[in-house]
């Protein structure tokens, strides 16, 4: 029987919505070149509803041009420092916090500058940017005299050209770290002016400490009415299972879990119908999965070394009755790598390396929801039941965790 064409249509409009509010969650920033262009195309002829569903369920704005689709998402959690931007180039080394005030330097420099620059212009802009008296009274300082600054310019660079703020035009950043040469580059301004994703600009926001400034920098309008309390609500905890790889309840206020338990059916079935995730419900909290594992920027199991020695660990950790500190790991590390080492690289099996390998895992684990860090130490979260040794069992709400089935965290 042949499928009527109305269907054949609804099916097609419906895939193209998902994968381009997939690559929207996975890349807020798609331009019309380059290797999101086909998303990016499916973003523009969508655009509509997308703007919608975002604006409504996350409150998150979609702007779209011919050159950009820009969703300017806001974290669920804004305190959340276990995904922070990296040096893909270099091994994934996280940015520091020297890295990101060069990165807004960098910033504010190009947004005055003219259409193309060079490095070098670029570093003596920072330099003497970083030389205002507020900025060295918060104890930062760049000279870009010393190679490991240059370095971090170069991994700001890197960034920007990853994100489509620059394109190069000649020369390589290798080259300006060494001293021996410069580089040029294009900006591209419609890029640069999509970057900033606050309601408000940097400038209004009067607060002294560092949360307090990111508050008011997300705020929404006076919530002087029940309906938009119950907005703002709908909107965190979308935010938050859309990007946390679990939402725990214990995590919320009581506003929050009151509204989640009246509305999550409702809200979990929203998210599953535009991006396919799949609600893994348990009585601790909620976790939206990706039968496709491709939402996420932190895997696991992941393959390598680290990845093998981050699940090793996470098993030791599931059979733990409580905290564990760092040295019970590195020890816990030593014994693995006996029974392992055979198929780990081999600077993980020098002497002095499991203090590393047990920061890598444990700095994992953290951004899956999995663990959280203590000063000494880790705390088992519940989620990290999935990764015990033994048979899994269905319980009712409330009972004594066990083992949920193993699948990608979102």
């Amino acid at each position: 029987m042949t499928t009527p064409l109305a269907e054949v249509l609804d099916g097609q409009h419906a895939a193209e919505l998902r994968k381009a509010a997939r690559a929207l969650l996975k890349q807020p920033l798609l331009l019309a070149r380059g290797r999101y262009a086909d998303e990016f195309r499916l973003a523009r002829r969508h655009a509509s509803e997308l703007r919608e569903w975002f604006d409504r369920n996350t409150g998150w704005a979609l702007q779209v041009d011919t050159e950009v689709a820009r969703l300017r998402k806001s974290p669920g959690v804004l305190t959340d420092p276990t995904h922070p931007a990296r040096d893909t180039t270099r091994g994934a080394t996280p940015f520091t916090r020297r890295r990101y005030v060069l990165l807004c330097l960098a910033l504010a420099a190009l947004e005055r500058g003219e259409a193309q620059i060079a490095l070098g212009r670029l570093a003596d802009q920072i330099v003497l940017d970083a030389a205002d008296p507020r900025l060295v009274a918060t104890g930062v300082e760049f000279a870009l005299e010393r190679r490991d600054e240059r370095l971090d310019l170069a991994a700001v660079v890197r960034l920007l050209l990853d994100l489509g703020v620059l394109r190069r035009v000649a020369g390589e950043e290798e080259a300006y770290v060494s001293g021996a040469g410069d580089v040029l580059y294009d900006v591209e301004r419609r890029v640069l002016a999509g970057l900033l994703a606050s309601r408000r600009g940097p400038s209004t926001v009067h607060a002294e400490n560092l949360d307090d400034r990111l508050a008011e920098l997300v705020a929404e309008t006076a919530l002087d009415s029940d309906e938009l309390r119950f907005r703002a609500m709908r909107r965190s905890l979308t935010r938050r299972l859309l990007d946390d790889p679990v939402l725990y309840y214990d995590d919320l206020t009581d506003a929050e879990l009151g509204y989640l338990t009246r509305q999550r059916g409702f809200l979990t079935a929203r998210i599953t119908e535009l991006t396919g995730l799949v609600a893994e419900v348990r009585a601790e909290g909620i976790a939206m999965v990706d039968p496709e594992d491709d939402l996420t920027d932190v895997r696991m199991p992941e393959q390598g070394t680290h990845g093998h020695v981050t699940l090793l660990l996470a098993e030791h950790l599931a059979a733990a009755g409580g905290p564990v500190d760092l040295d019970e790991l590195a020890l816990r590390v030593r014994e693995l790598a006996s029974q392992h080492g055979g198929f780990w690289s081999k600077s993980a099996r020098e002497p002095g390396m499991e203090t590393e390998l047990v920061e890598q895992a444990v700095a994992r684990l953290t951004a899956l929801g999995l663990v959280s860090r203590t000063p000494h130490g880790v705390v088992v979260r519940p989620a990290l039941a999935r990764y015990a040794v033994g048979e899994t069992v269905i319980r009712e709400p409330g009972s004594t965790p066990v083992p949920p089935p193993r699948k990608a965290t979102s």
